[in-house]
């Protein structure tokens, strides 16, 4: 690292447009943003300065790239909803119930939350009140500003007013500096012993009155404190915040939407699953969900057969020394699930990946040059042990099974693999009815198996190949997998939401711990490259994000009932079974509703349960051999001939190629 240049030394600043600025000193974000004009400058709220979000108080003392940040910018907009959170819900809590003690409050992707501890539950109707109090913080247009404390001193004045969370903060940062004192970012709000002080790495913005009071709380949680279930649970208050008004209530809009589309609500409606406290993290499935889920599963083993794959099925329990091999004990053990097996004196693990496994079939007999690329699947049971209070319905769970495959190849073939993948993705995707998929390269983490020179060929191989399929790539730093960098496909749903689902990971790592090897046209043994990919990622997960995306009305050939059969009257009950007969021959799945309850009824009852299609028979239908199809959400019902219904549907709801 060289040293900072005098205050008085030269800086040229690189704005992102291209063009410099050269000053005779250094200088803050606030003053270049007032070279380059007033209304910038009272817009601003924070400065990127070599790709690091800054205070606009930030002084620049050598040559950088600059950005000045505003809300209408992404950057900008979570350094104001930081401070919105860490400055401002903070205090409204402090102000309301003194008691309280503050733990962490970060951003989320449109808001944020802040876990405190107090002894007061709060419920829903405490929401406005905390809002109003924000909304009163905001008007007196405090400036914010960063001071740096010494460890012992922030520790001191944290544990005095009784918020004993950021002194332990404090304490573990001192503990990870060897215990020996250093900095520690603080921001105080106001002035005077009476200020608000936060413990924060911020920015933040550098006054109250640059905030948007496009704003709003919108629920309530349980969190334990530092994720761990063996600590106290905390109260959490979530929030969002935009830039104006319009897009603060199209949000709102957006959520309403989310509301009713919970798959857990309509997991239990549509009789497809249910979750218990016996079995955290775990799914009952129900006859109409498992047959949702057996109907994806298949549809993509079709898929990955047509593209080459061969599928294997590898065992659940295995000795942890095949997971210390391969990195994961060290890794992911604390989120391994183990077993002693007393006799042998061992540790059994349950498998929370497929890749070791798949390994070593590929070690089983010589592998040549010849037999590359190698494209093994495998719908993978596999188990995590996630914290109780991160588990969410389908979304979140401790047993999930995972459409994995692992390609072992050549690097000459990383390319073509990649391209490959992609395509069979966007197929899939596409026929699933995704459109919009953002991709995103995730780079090497902190914590990493592998030396730099081999990430650095990881990442280089694994961007050139997602450009040369034709893709633009964002880059995700430090978000790459243990083992190599990946990339991750984000898909938007029909509410706009995103979700990330498929990944394909480029590995030089595990081949070489597991000394997995094939005999190349030299004679001589190398080490395959592997590539993990997969398309769905969690199978549970991905059912959760179509329960969703369609509101419970899947596309005709998912839907788990494609069909019920209504008779106007007991008196047609024998008919509506034989055209029920009728349709489950042609390979439909369907239904009869032989119940006495009156037509009205039953249409209403199954049009609830997203049936697509409802099948009423009247007397008339007996004596002509037809039926009236109503669709679901259609008014009007079309008569047909049996043999004209049975074509027309079984031509309606036949699955993709």
């Amino acid at each position: 690292m060289q040293p900072a240049q005098s205050h008085h030394t030269p800086v040229t600043i690189t704005l992102p447009d291209g063009s410099t600025r050269r000053f005779d000193h250094a200088i803050t974000g606030m003053e270049l943003a007032e070279s380059i004009g007033a209304g910038l400058a009272k817009a601003a709220v924070a400065v990127l300065v070599d790709g690091e979000q800054r205070d606009l108080s930030h002084l620049i003392e050598r040559d950088a790239k600059v950005s000045i940040l505003t809300p209408k910018d992404e950057g900008g907009l979570d350094v104001m909803r930081h401070t919105l959170t860490a400055q401002v819900l903070a205090l409204a809590v402090k102000e309301l119930w003194p008691s309280a003690q503050l733990a962490i409050g970060p951003t989320i992707e449109h808001g944020f939350y802040y876990d405190i501890d107090l002894d007061y539950k709060l419920t829903p109707e405490d929401l406005p009140k905390v809002e109003d109090k924000m909304r009163e913080i905001l008007g007196r247009k405090k400036p914010v500003a960063r001071e740096m404390w010494a460890f012992d001193d922030a520790i001191a004045m944290f544990t005095s007013r009784g918020e004993h969370y950021k002194a332990e903060l404090i304490g573990m940062a001192k503990e990870k500096n060897g215990g020996a004192d250093g900095q520690v970012s603080l921001y105080r709000q106001g002035e005077g012993d009476d200020a608000f002080i936060d413990l924060c790495y911020g920015p933040h913005v550098p006054n109250l009155e640059k905030i948007s009071k496009a704003f709003k709380l919108t629920k309530l949680a349980g969190a334990y404190w530092r994720g761990d279930s063996k600590n106290k649970m905390l109260q959490r208050i979530y929030g969002v915040s935009f830039f104006d008004k319009k897009e603060l209530e199209a949000h709102l809009l957006m959520l309403e939407e989310a509301e009713k589309r919970d798959h857990r609500r309509l997991g239990r409606e549509l009789e497809l699953f249910h979750i218990q406290e016996e079995a955290q993290g775990q799914i009952f499935w129900h006859d109409k969900g498992w047959t949702l889920y057996q109907l994806l599963e298949n549809y993509v083993r079709r898929k990955i057969r047509a593209n080459g794959y061969i599928e294997v099925k590898t065992p659940i329990l295995v000795d942890r020394s095949l997971w210390e091999k391969s990195g994961h004990w060290e890794k992911f053990r604390a989120n391994m699930f183990t077993v002693a097996d007393e006799d042998e004196d061992r540790t059994l693990a349950i498998k929370p990946m497929n890749c070791p496994c798949h390994v070593q079939i590929f070690n089983q007999g010589i592998k040549s040059y010849r037999d590359l690329p190698l494209r093994m699947a495998e719908f993978g049971s596999c188990h995590r042990n996630e914290p109780t209070g991160a588990l969410h319905g389908l979304m979140r769970v401790r047993a999930m099974v995972q459409d994995d495959a692992h390609i072992f190849c050549t690097e000459e073939q990383i390319l073509p693999e990649t391209e490959r993948f992609c395509r069979l993705l966007e197929n899939v995707y596409d026929e699933l009815g995704f459109t919009e998929v953002d991709v995103k390269l995730a780079t090497r983490p902190e914590t990493r198996a592998g030396d730099d020179v081999t990430w650095d060929k990881a990442e280089k191989a694994l961007g050139d190949a997602v450009t040369a399929a034709g893709l633009t790539y964002s880059i995700e730093p430090g978000e790459g997998a243990f083992y190599g960098p990946k990339l991750e496909f984000h898909l938007k749903d029909a509410i706009g939401r995103t979700w990330q689902c498929g990944t394909l990971q480029l590995d030089f790592v595990l081949p070489e711990r597991l000394d997995a090897n094939y005999i190349a046209d030299d004679g001589d043994k190398h080490r395959p490259v592997m590539l993990h990919r997969a398309i769905l990622g969690s199978l549970e997960r991905f059912l959760g994000i179509l329960i969703e995306n369609y509101a419970g009305k899947f596309p005709l050939w998912l839907a788990p009932v494609q069909a019920v059969v209504c008779p106007i009257t007991n008196d047609q009950d024998d008919y509506a079974q034989s055209v029920a007969d009728a349709l489950a021959k042609a390979g439909l799945r369907v239904e009869t509703d032989l119940s006495a309850n009156k037509i009205n009824y039953k249409v209403r009852e199954h049009s609830h349960r997203k049936v697509p299609f409802i099948l009423a028979v009247g007397g008339r239908d007996v004596e002509n051999g037809t039926v009236a199809i109503r669709r679901l959400g259609a008014e009007q019902q079309e008569t047909l001939a049996l043999d004209a219904a049975i074509a027309t549907l079984k031509d309606e709801t036949s699955a993709p190629a």
